[in-house]
């Protein structure tokens, strides 16, 4: 069974970080890209960032440019998100998910998410 699996949610500061990882499990989405994506209450998902599988090419938020950072380990089979100067408005569940083709060179906004983690909540007050 393929899961992707979350952890590193929690309640933060307003200034303060976390670091978000995604673990799969299954098969291997080394050669795939993969996401951070959210859900604020009451608001649409929200693309958060991408990142390819050779790390090469990444996207990010006009939101979270400059704060957060998307990495991965491939021999780990984990995405992170590490997420620094959070703000209120960074509430949200997080979710990670997993372009279903491989080998992209690079991001260009076309990936088709076809797996799914279930989400980790991120709180930041103020």
């Amino acid at each position: 069974q393929v899961q992707l699996v979350e952890s590193g949610g929690g309640l933060v500061q307003a200034g303060g970080s976390l670091r978000l990882s995604c673990v799969a499990s299954g098969r291997t989405f080394n050669r795939n890209t993969m996401g951070w994506f959210r859900r604020a209450p009451g608001k649409e998902r929200d693309k958060v960032a991408v990142i390819t599988w050779s790390g090469g090419s990444t996207y990010y938020a006009d939101s979270v440019k400059g704060r957060f950072t998307i990495s991965r380990d491939n021999a780990k089979n984990t995405v992170y998100l590490q997420m620094n100067s959070l703000k209120p408005e960074d509430t949200a569940v997080y979710y990670c998910a997993a372009d279903s083709l491989a080998w992209r060179p690079r991001v260009t906004g076309t990936e088709e998410y076809d797996y799914w983690g279930q989400g980790t909540q991120v709180t930041v007050s103020s």
